[in-house]
């Protein structure tokens, strides 16, 4: 019988993608600042990437904050 992981409840879900979106955006900004030749469109691309995992990051820390404000002290 194959074990299956049980799954992150909300908060532990959060807290893990708040660790790894910085690195997302790191290598977004990575290759659009390094690449030598960068069509526009993927420059573009890059640049949408970048603000969808600023305002990820920022959806994440205000749901944190209500996770941890219900849970109370």
């Amino acid at each position: 019988m194959d074990f299956m992981p049980h799954p992150l409840n909300e908060l532990q879900s959060l807290e893990q993608e708040r660790t790894e979106l910085p690195a997302q955006m790191a290598a977004y900004r990575h290759e659009l600042e390094n690449r030598p030749f960068i069509s526009r469109a993927r420059r573009e691309r890059l640049e949408w990437e970048i603000r969808r995992v600023q305002k990820r990051m920022v959806e994440i820390e205000r749901r944190l904050a209500k996770v941890n404000a219900e849970s109370g002290p």
